[in-house]
């Protein structure tokens, strides 16, 4: 079975070199026939690389340990799911995993296009095709998940790292893969349009959906790392810098920048060359993304064993920025811009100066998280970027993007006047300066960075919510229409602009999660059974210590009681069991996790982590920790996806007598995003 994916990745090699000259002849020989039969041959390549990615997975599930890959990341004793998910546990699985999405992404997108853009499909299957013949070359001469021992086959494997047998650690790499996939295909369609030189706004237009996608799987993909690092590392937190997970963050940055510089370009005909720089940058960092962890030049968590793949990435990076900006290059009169820059109080320079901050934030990110490997190469030694270098300067730099946020929607096109200033601005300008006052002075908080957060936050809800109402009264006086009708027409007709101030709002609540952290508590405290220790406005009382085996691993669990206290810190009321626990694998041998117990709510989390323990005297080491407003940046989160569907919900034009469960279909949609989030983040939890 091994030997037959293997044949089936060699296969994918031909299937794509005849895709690539398919395109190139039939373009140039203007032979339409040839053009389809490369758009076939994408199609090809996705039914072969489905097929080796479900032999592997057959592989795992059948406990074939002859197989090298297969052996080193599971083991008889796993569950079926973890067996399954192995696939991308480790590198050369992942790269398998990678470039079978990249195939489903790419067919996805010539069925799409199979009527329009035919210009410059040609070139575009050629860039998709160079991507995947590089993933393939990888895995058939480098990293082949086939591998077999020559000798006699171990009877049993090796096990998943323990830390990966998590559901959000099974669910954070394949969305980011999502994520970084997805920024290929407009990556590539703007590489065809570059080659065939037509760069009007048709390209962007049909590639604006695949970017919202890619940004939406990017910045879900974060947030289940986040999750993963909260619920199973132990420490009380979902971000401390990782270099992994900056590498997916810095292309975040950039293709945030890209999603917003576009809508100048659609609407004044300006920034088109500065468009193809982001959406080549933002590419070419997906693939160093990718190159971080794979090649061991950062230590992480999450980082795959060191390898020398990273070179061929580098060779591969250097080969799409000489193309991609000699393409450009090339073509750099027909990407002048039609308009120019009026005045510093337009939504184009606010625009502007959003892509700059988000550039400066991909930059620094990107140095601070390189100069420990820098500084090494250079100097022999090491060093490490702890998270506070990182927020000395990210912090400052959030503030500043929270604040465009608010202010950029409401700008005029071109020039602002100072009526409009006023009009726009007066509102949430009052609001956020009440908010900042009643915290600083009012409530006595000390906290700069959270005081400034929650104001900047008030601020941007506000010009949120007054572009909702101002919208559905705008129809209900111009159309007749009732508060609820306008409102969904409002929704249905305008769903780009609307869903995108409904994401705008999940990142608010993000940012307001985030300064809850300046509030955070901790404490570390021997507990005796019968015992209690206090932590803010809960007392946790040691029941019992709890040893168990269920074959793949030992475990040691604490049954804590927790209780609420009043308001004069003597009354307490119960209000939940918790079970803080240590599991002890036995493969690979001596891997040891720590299971977190939490209570979770809106306001804030009570975390516990089961430090040590002493089965005679029976006392536990606790580490307790409130996290507040924790919760409300998985919140933030569940509101992005349901902002995303409203944005890429077409919008419906003006007809006659429409039934009206196709006027409420879009909210209903978007409602049920928004349904599904909120359930996933809760049962998260349970």
């Amino acid at each position: 079975m091994a030997s037959f994916g293997y044949t089936l990745l060699l296969i994918a090699v031909v299937v794509t070199a005849y895709t690539i000259s398919m395109a190139v002849v039939g373009h140039h020989t203007r032979r339409p026939r040839l053009v389809v039969s490369a758009e076939f041959g994408v199609y090809a390549l996705f039914g072969l690389l489905t097929s080796a990615t479900f032999v592997l997975v057959y592989l795992f599930v059948t406990n074939d340990y002859s197989v090298k890959y297969v052996q080193h990341y599971s083991d008889r004793s796993m569950p079926l799911f973890y067996k399954v998910t192995a696939l991308w546990g480790g590198q050369d699985g992942s790269l398998l995993f990678w470039v079978w999405v990249m195939s489903v992404w790419s067919a996805i997108a010539v069925v799409q296009n199979r009527d329009r853009n035919r210009e410059i499909m040609p070139y575009t299957i050629v860039a998709m095709s160079v991507v995947c013949a590089y993933f393939l070359g990888l895995l058939v001469f480098i990293c082949n998940p086939f591998e077999t021992y020559l000798a006699t086959a171990p009877t049993d494997g090796r096990g998943l790292n323990p830390l990966l047998q998590n559901p959000y650690m099974v669910s954070h790499p394949p969305t980011l893969y999502l994520g970084y996939i997805g920024w290929t295909i407009p990556f590539c369609f703007a590489i065809g349009a570059l080659a065939h030189g037509k760069l009007d706004y048709a390209w962007i237009a049909s590639m604006r959906r695949w970017c919202l996608v890619a940004w939406v799987c990017l910045s879900v993909g974060l947030a289940l790392g986040g999750l993963w690092a909260y619920e199973e590392l132990g420490w009380g937190g979902y971000w401390a810098w990782d270099p992994v997970e900056n590498a997916a963050l810095i292309p975040w940055f950039t293709g945030t920048a890209f999603i917003h510089s576009i809508q100048v370009q659609e609407r004044r005909q300006m920034y088109k060359a500065w468009n193809m720089v982001l959406i080549i940058l933002t590419f070419m960092l997906t693939l160093w993304g990718t190159m971080m962890t794979r090649s061991g030049i950062v230590q992480s968590v999450h980082a795959f064993a060191q390898s020398s793949i990273g070179e061929y990435f580098l060779i591969f990076i250097s080969v799409v920025f000489v193309v991609s900006f000699g393409l450009l290059y090339v073509r750099r009169s027909q990407l002048a811009p039609e308009n120019s820059l009026e005045s510093v109080v337009s939504r184009e320079f606010a625009f502007l100066a959003n892509n700059w901050v988000l550039l400066a934030a991909a930059f620094f990110v990107t140095f601070a998280t390189m100069f420990p490997s820098i500084f090494k190469w250079v100097k022999g030694e090491q060093i490490n970027v702890g998270p506070s270098f990182f927020n000395i300067w990210m912090i400052p730099i959030g503030l500043i993007l929270l604040f465009l946020t608010g202010v950029g929607p409401l700008l005029s096109w071109r020039k602002s006047t100072g009526a409009t200033i006023r009009e726009q601005f007066t509102i949430p300008g009052i609001l956020a300066a009440l908010t900042f006052g009643i915290f600083w002075f009012a409530l006595g908080i000390e906290h700069p960075a959270a005081v400034i957060t929650f104001a900047l936050s008030v601020f941007v809800t506000s010009t949120i919510l007054q572009e909702f109402y101002r919208g559905t009264r705008y129809r209900m006086k111009n159309a007749q229409e009732g508060p609820i009708d306008a409102f969904v027409t409002l929704l249905n007709r305008a769903s780009r602009r609307y869903g995108g101030y409904i994401v705008h709002f999940g990142v608010v609540l993000m940012f307001v999660g985030f300064a809850g952290n300046a509030f955070k508590l901790e404490k570390e405290a021997s507990v005796t059974r019968g015992h209690s220790v206090s932590i803010g406005r809960f007392d946790v009382r040691l029941d019992d210590l709890v040893f168990e085996d269920d074959g793949q691993k030992n475990m040691v669990t604490a049954k804590v009681s927790v209780f609420e206290l009043g308001a004069d810190q003597s009354k307490a009321t119960p209000i939940a069991t918790l079970e803080p626990a240590k599991w002890a694998y036995r493969k690979p041998e001596d891997q040891v996790t720590t299971e977190v117990a939490k209570l979770m709510s809106l306001r804030d989390d009570l975390y516990l982590v089961l430090g040590g323990y002493d089965a005679e005297v029976g006392t536990a080491a606790l580490q307790l920790k409130v996290n507040p407003l924790v919760n409300i940046v998985w919140l933030g989160c569940a509101f992005l996806m349901f902002g995303l569907t409203i944005a890429i919900w077409p919008a419906r034009q003006r007809a006659t007598q429409p039934s009206p469960l196709r006027r409420l279909w879009p909210s209903i949609a978007g409602s049920g995003a928004l349904l599904i989030g909120l359930m996933a983040t809760v049962l998260a939890f349970i």
